[in-house]
C-alpha cells in the first residue's frame, strides 16, 4: 500500500456512491462501474465502504492525477457483499465524514483483504 493514501475506511450511502462513480466516469478514471450499473444492481438502502489502497496516476488524464484507487465493499440488491474497486479524487474522499470506529474499520479491512468475497464482475456473471 502506498504511504500517500489515508489509512482509513469510510462509509458511504448509495447516493454518495453513485455520485463518486459518476465523478469517476466524468473524469475518465478507471474502475468505474459504467453508467447506470450501480443504480440497477447496488442495494439502494445499504451502506458501502471505501478503503484507499494506492495512489494512481493517469497519464491520459493528468488533470485528475493523482487520485486514489479504493477497495470497495459493495452491498448488492440481493444483500450479498462483493469486492470492487473505484478510483476517487482525493478531495472527494476527504469530503466524506469519518463515522466508523477503529474496530469496524479493522473488520471491513479484513473482509476486503481476506473475506473470500466475490468480485463485482463475478457477481454480475452470476446475476445477468
Amino acid at each position: 500500500m502506498s504511504s500517500g493514501v489515508p489509512r482509513t475506511v469510510k462509509a458511504v450511502d448509495t447516493l454518495e456512491l453513485l455520485r463518486l462513480d459518476a465523478e469517476a466516469i466524468e473524469c475518465g478514471l478507471n474502475r468505474n462501474h459504467g453508467a447506470g450499473w450501480l443504480v440497477e444492481f447496488a442495494d439502494s438502502e445499504a451502506v458501502h465502504y471505501l478503503r484507499p489502497v494506492l495512489v494512481h496516476q493517469a497519464a491520459h488524464h493528468p488533470e485528475f492525477s493523482p487520485h486514489w484507487r479504493c477497495m470497495l465493499l459493495l452491498t448488492m440488491r440481493d444483500g450479498q457483499q462483493v469486492f470492487s474497486l473505484l478510483d476517487v479524487l482525493p478531495a472527494s474522499f476527504e469530503y466524506l465524514p469519518e463515522t466508523l470506529d477503529a474496530a469496524t474499520k479493522s473488520e471491513i479491512t479484513h473482509r476486503l483483504e481476506h473475506g473470500g468475497l466475490l468480485t463485482q464482475a463475478q457477481w454480475a456473471d452470476l446475476n445477468p
